[in-house]
């Protein structure tokens, strides 16, 4: 009530579709150069601190200008306004681990041989909208064709087909690709030809360079990616399923490790776990960052044994009629899956895994694996925050930062994104009601604002 005693005149001047906050049907771009200002609600601005309630963002063009609360902070006369009173607001979230290149089909097989043609075209920018709607405003894709990610990553930039902002890895690099791969899978054969590859990717513009099954290589070949990326300035991504994997890249100076391992051990061995401590302890080098990805395993049983949730028809989103057919067809009987027969297994060693990365001073970040089987990019993000506060005993709020501050810190892009700071791209999105207390809110994002124009 307050709000509307201070800028009743302003928002009766204010058309109401603009002022309202719609779901379903986005906004215009506002003119060029015009202040919006989103004015009412709880701000969660990705630093960790006390929310700010009542507050006011003004944006003008892509940037935020001001942050502060109804009283304090004025909106400019003529503003278009955006209530978001009785909303969560926090940064467009990050996610961390995309696959852009596949949407949920069950046979990697079948989709690698049947569909690399419409990687570019059809399938990756419908992935990319669709993490866009969901309030991902920035994405790390560790997977595809190389031609394909540079243009789709280059097409979302340029505003011609909508989609978070995009860091790509192009090809995996490994020991050897396999069959039916070759286009998104580089084998490497020994130490000139790593440096070589890394080289070839950089030339491209990746944004990252990522290892896979890095223990059937030589240790010096993993040395040599890693070394010869960080010299072209571009981090290191580690597969981190298999303990030596895990060795291997701690040894060689991986930037950021992923997943929480295939095996069925309860727990990381106890030398993994020294090495991983020593290193979160080495300041000088920032934090330790790992994306345990772990919302995809934890929730197979669940999609498995109540298979109506993959009817959301938010998936299909951009895909053409065939496409979602044939991903439909393949979910037929989740139940028989391969691909999850050891998730039950591997379930209960979730829980014990993410403690021993806390404890051990990790840097968590938000990432899904999008796209592998049952797991679609218009649900995967808010899945994976839920299971890390409802399962896995994480703070709302770490959560949060762990999908909006630390991946911009581990990209390099905190002067850019992540926070709700003047000065920063206005990349925000909203929720009706606390999204501390009930962070599945986060599946139905009412506002998603990208760079100050509302997508959604």
């Amino acid at each position: 009530m307050r709000y509307r005693a201070m800028v009743g005149v302003l928002m009766a001047a204010a058309a109401i579709a603009v002022a309202g906050v719609s779901a379903r049907t986005p906004a215009p771009p506002q003119a060029a150069g015009r202040t919006v200002a989103l004015v009412g609600g709880t701000l969660i601005d990705g630093f960790g601190g006390v929310p700010i309630q009542n507050s006011v963002i003004l944006v003008d063009g892509e940037r935020i200008t001001a942050v502060g609360r109804v009283g304090t902070l004025a909106v400019p006369a003529g503003a278009e306004v955006i209530s978001t009173e009785g909303m969560s607001v926090l940064p467009g979230l990050w996610d961390m681990h995309v696959h852009l290149m596949i949407n949920g089909h069950s046979d990697y097989t079948h989709w690698d041989k049947t569909y690399p043609a419409r990687f570019e075209s059809e399938i990756m920018p419908a992935s990319a909208n669709q993490l866009l709607r969901a309030g991902v405003t920035s994405a790390r894709d560790l997977g595809a064709p190389l031609e394909a990610s540079i243009n789709v990553r280059n097409a979302i930039a340029r505003g011609d087909i909508p989609g978070p902002r995009l860091y790509v890895s192009g090809p995996f690099i490994q020991h050897a690709p396999y069959p039916g791969t070759e286009a998104f899978r580089w084998g490497v054969n020994g130490v000139d030809d790593a440096r070589a590859k890394v080289r070839q990717l950089a030339k491209a513009g990746v944004d990252v360079i990522k290892l896979i099954d890095q223990d059937q290589m030589t240790e010096a070949e993993v040395f040599a990616v890693v070394q010869e990326a960080h010299a072209l300035g571009l981090p290191v991504v580690g597969h981190s399923h298999r303990p030596d994997e895990i060795r291997l890249g701690l040894r060689a100076g991986v930037d950021n490790f992923e997943h929480t391992g295939l095996a069925t051990a309860p727990e990381y061995p106890a030398d993994i776990m020294a090495m991983i401590r020593e290193r979160s302890a080495k300041m000088s080098l920032g934090p330790f960052f790992w994306t345990p990805t772990v919302q995809g395993l934890f929730n197979y049983e669940y999609l498995r044994d109540h298979p109506e949730s993959l009817d959301d028809p938010s998936w299909t989103l951009g895909l053409k009629a065939d496409i979602v057919a044939d991903i439909r067809q393949s979910l037929r009987s989740p139940g028989e899956l391969g691909y999850f027969q050891l998730t039950p297994a591997r379930k209960p060693t979730l829980r014990r895994k993410i403690d021993q990365l806390r404890e051990a001073g990790a840097t968590l970040l938000i990432g899904t694996d999008s796209g592998i089987p049952m797991q679609f990019h218009s649900q995967s993000t808010w899945n994976e925050l839920d299971v890390w506060v409802r399962e896995m005993g994480i703070p709302a709020m770490e959560a949060i930062r762990s999908a909006t501050y630390w991946p911009s810190l581990m990209m390099k892009k905190d002067r850019e994104v992540g926070t709700l700071t003047p000065g920063k791209y206005a990349d925000i999105i909203a929720v009706r009601g606390d999204v501390l207390k009930y962070i599945n809110l986060l599946q139905d994002v009412d506002l998603v604002i990208k760079g100050g124009k509302r997508v959604r």
